[in-house]
This record gives C-alpha cells, sequence and structure tokens, in this order.
C-alpha cells in the first residue's frame, strides 16, 4: 500500500494537521482507557470526527467448545471488541462528537492504513508499551509499522502519559526536539503551528553529546551558542513567529534522558520529534531516543516522518560530525 500522504506537509495540508477533521484512534481495547481521554481531548478541540478501530487478533476468535476443543468463533470476538468500544462512542456522542467503531480482521498494521486512506484521517492515536519483566524494550510491533509506513502526524501515547497540567507559569508547553536537520523542518512548522492553536508556549530544544564527551572528541568549543543560534533560524524558517512564546533550549547529556526531563520540568502537553525515514525509523535499534521517548513520556509524542529523506542520508547520519546541525546522537529529524 502507498504511503499515505507522501508528498503532503503541514503547509499544503493547510490546517488539517493542526485542526485534525478526522481522528483515527487504533486500539487494543486494552488501551482505551489510556487512549480516549486525550482523543476526546483533541476531537473537542478541533471538532473532528472520530473512528474508533479495533483489529482481530490471530488469537482473538478462536473459542473453546464443552469439550475443550477450540474452535474459531469470529462473531463471538467481534461481539467483545463491539461491546468495548461502545461506551467511548456513546460519550463521544454526549459531547457532540461523531464517533464510529470499526472492528476488522486482518493485519493490524495493513487495516489501519486502509482506515486511514478510506476515512482520510488527519492524525492518528495509538498506544505503546513499555519495558516487559524481562526488561527488554517495546513499543509494540504495530505501532512501529505504523510510524514506518505513514507521512502523517501520529500520535503515541504510553503507558506513563497522562492529560496535561499547566506549566509553572500557568500555559501549556509544546516541546519539538531537533537535531536541526534539513528534516526538521516539517516537524518544527507543525511544532509550531500546534502551539499557536493551543495558545501554549513552544520550547524548540537540541541536545548535544555530554561536555567530557565533546572535549574527547576534540570538537571545537563555542558550539552551545551555534547550536541557539541555529534554533533561532530555525523558529524563524517555519513560523514560530505565530507563537507568542518560543524559547531554545540547548542541552548536554543522553538525547532520551533529557527530552523526558524538559518535557516533565516544563508539564508539557506535547513532544513533537520528526524523524527521517531512513536513520530514525527503519534503522532505530530498541535503544534509540525515539522509541525511549514513545515508551516513558508523561504526556503524548506526536512523531512525524519525514517523506523526503534520500537514501544516501542514512550513510551521513550514520557518522556523527563536529558541528550541532549534524549530531546524530539523537536519530531525530
Amino acid at each position: 500500500m502507498p504511503d499515505t500522504g507522501a508528498d503532503a506537509g503541514p503547509n499544503t495540508n493547510g490546517n488539517r494537521w493542526t485542526h485534525p477533521a478526522v481522528l483515527l484512534v487504533a486500539t487494543d481495547l486494552n488501551d482505551l482507557d489510556r487512549l480516549m481521554p486525550f482523543a476526546l481531548k483533541q476531537a473537542t478541540e478541533s471538532d473532528a470526527k472520530l473512528i474508533l478501530l479495533h483489529v482481530l487478533a490471530a488469537g482473538e476468535g478462536i473459542a473453546v467448545d464443552p469439550a475443550g476443543m477450540p474452535y474459531y468463533d469470529p462473531s463471538g470476538a467481534l461481539e467483545i471488541a463491539q461491546k468495548a468500544l461502545a461506551p467511548w462512542c456513546e460519550m463521544a456522542h454526549h459531547q457532540n462528537l461523531v464517533c464510529d467503531a470499526l472492528v476488522r480482521d486482518g493485519y493490524a498494521a495493513q487495516q489501519i492504513e486502509a482506515a486511514v486512506h478510506k476515512f482520510h484521517a488527519d492524525r492518528i492515536l495509538l498506544g505503546t508499551r513499555s519495558r516487559s519483566k524481562l526488561g527488554k524494550f517495546l513499543i509494540g510491533s504495530v505501532a512501529e509499522q505504523v510510524l514506518r509506513s505513514v507521512n502523517l502526524p501520529v500520535i503515541t501515547v504510553g503507558p506513563e502519559a497522562h492529560l496535561p497540567e499547566a506549566s509553572n507559569d500557568g500555559r501549556n508547553v509544546v516541546l519539538h526536539a531537533t537535531t536541526l536537520r534539513e528534516a526538521s523542518r516539517p516537524s518544527a512548522a507543525l511544532a509550531c503551528q500546534i502551539a499557536a492553536s493551543q495558545r501554549a508556549a513552544l520550547v524548540l530544544m537540541h541536545v548535544m553529546p555530554p561536555a567530557d564527551e565533546m572535549e574527547s572528541q576534540g570538537l571545537p568549543t563555542g558550539l552551545d551558542s551555534t547550536a541557539l543560534h541555529e534554533l533561532s533560524v530555525l523558529a524563524q524558517e517555519t513560523g514560530a513567529g505565530c507563537c507568542s512564546t518560543v524559547e531554545a533550549k540547548v542541552a548536554h547529556g543522553n538525547p532520551a534522558i533529557e527530552i523526558l526531563a524538559e518535557a516533565s520540568e516544563r508539564h508539557a502537553s506535547l513532544i513533537v520529534l520528526g524523524a527521517t525515514q531512513r536513520t530514525a525509523l527503519d534503522n532505530l535499534t530498541r535503544e534509540r531516543t525515539i522509541y525511549r521517548v514513545l515508551a516513558h513520556a508523561r504526556c503524548p509524542v506526536l512523531t512525524l516522518r519525514d517523506p523526503a529523506a534520500r537514501p544516501d542520508e542514512s550513510d551521513a547520519d550514520a557518522q556523527v560530525s563536529d558541528q550541532p546541525a549534524e549530531n546524530t546522537q539523537e536519530k531525530l529529524g
């Protein structure tokens, strides 16, 4: 199936990425209590239609007869799913929102993509998992496949996410973490537009390697000020002037830790990450920044895949350069 919105971006989509008309909520039913408060809030803010989608897993249609023999009973699994989705649709209707519940059979990621095309979804909401008891890092195979395959905003809600609280100054904060690469422009522009629509402060953040590591590598001094300047340029180029408050932030350390700490300290209502097609998604290992942020953020994380990533960029991104814009420790756009 072709990519969704392969050549699209915040400008070509007008306000539909900022004020979505259709929100697709992909759920495994176990994450409804976590996903739906965010879905209802976002739908109310933009008067969007909600599509609740559950794809029956391979074993969901298996039942056992009185003799203990398993048999395939898709109607039973369908009924269970519909009963789980119905109360949330009813709640949406009580809030004067249009909401439809769908149950499909097949491969979850493929069915999500199909629903995006069929209903012209502007945004996807889905849940992620954190670490298992064995300590293995998981965001869920379905979430990973969706992040790889669509070129529209995907909002993931991890197990630690909760509805936003006001920051210390009483304002919402949208945090956009960037490596200052060219690929960061679409996600930065979207972060700006969302912050403006929410009357939120926008924080543009760049994480550099630890200071002692930079010193040992012989990297030039003064990179912090250079990075701050590039963040300011990024703010101007992406139209961050539409936000009443824009702050540039440069930090040193582990990217995931610094991003999560900044979001927590600011009580961020949203983290925005841009990701190049190959370097940040297709080549991500389980220890990369995006996966850690997705699983442990205390607020939703919006990920926008860069549709214009060129194959040769992955080779360049594999090397750590001595310029702030080439800092590839995070592997974000």
